[in-house]
């Protein structure tokens, strides 16, 4: 029995000159990427912060914009890997064709798509330690285990490009990715901790968050921004380790099936 496209993708460091193409088209753009990165959780950061948190009491023993500090830190990683593995990635593979002129050299399709994992991780990794990185010059952290959130933000835009590559692998167009973002970014934002505990939600909804990969990133980097080691590492590393190589497996196996025919 055959596994046809179903077969497991494969890893090797081919990847690596696919990385360094796309680093070098964006090097160009480095600076105005950065700050787009930055725009939109500051705002909601600062806004919400000091806004809403002037109306609220304290929550967890901290101030409304350090317990949403955290949420923000995940919420640009997650928007950078989502933006990077869907438009770009997208672009490059059916619009541009990067994709087809890559795979005209030795490479394969999986040392493309391993390439955009990485790639749109990295720039998560950039996009969640900028915000990081903001969080803790102004003194909305503790600075014990801040360095401790870098390997959670990696584990996060990995999870999230995952995610992405298979929207990808199945958009017709750019249109197809509002049903991505409003029917799952959207609401897993708004129920996965990143504004208000968890706790808050319905007994339903409790139990349906747990599933969600965002759930787990904030409740990695939540409490170690507050000072503290979070509890069930294990169990929360395990679920973003569950997100990265699922949802990989299944983008490789679609991508297969739609360009390899």
């Amino acid at each position: 029995m055959t596994l046809g496209h179903w077969h497991p993708p494969q890893l090797s460091l081919r990847f690596v000159p696919v990385w360094r193409r796309h680093f070098l088209v964006w090097r160009k753009l480095a600076l105005p990427s950065v700050l787009g990165n930055l725009a939109d959780p500051v705002i909601y950061l600062f806004g919400l912060g000091f806004g809403i948190g002037a109306l609220l009491p304290e929550i967890a023993g901290v101030p409304y914009i350090t317990f949403l500090a955290a949420g923000m830190v995940c919420y640009s990683t997650m928007n950078s890997a989502s933006f990077e593995s869907l438009y770009s990635s997208f672009s490059r593979m059916h619009v541009q064709r990067t994709w087809e002129a890559i795979m005209n050299t030795p490479l394969e399709l999986d040392d493309v798509l391993v390439g955009e994992l990485v790639w749109s991780a990295s720039k998560a990794l950039l996009a969640g330690s900028a915000i990081l990185l903001v969080v803790t010059a102004i003194g909305f952290t503790e600075t014990r285990y801040a360095l401790w959130v870098i390997p959670v933000i990696v584990l996060v835009g990995l999870a999230f490009a995952a995610l992405g590559l298979v929207i990808t692998a199945l958009a017709p167009s750019y249109d197809f990715f509002m049903y991505y973002f409003t029917l799952f970014v959207t609401p897993m934002t708004l129920m996965s901790g990143v504004f208000f505990p968890v706790e808050q939600l319905p007994a339903a909804l409790q139990t349906l968050t747990a599933l969600l990969p965002l759930t787990h990133a904030v409740a990695l980097v939540r409490p170690l921004l507050l000072g503290t080691i979070p509890g069930d590492i294990l169990v929360h590393t395990a679920v973003l380790l569950a997100y990265i190589v699922i949802p990989f497996w299944l983008a490789t196996a679609l991508t297969r099936r739609r360009l390899l025919k």
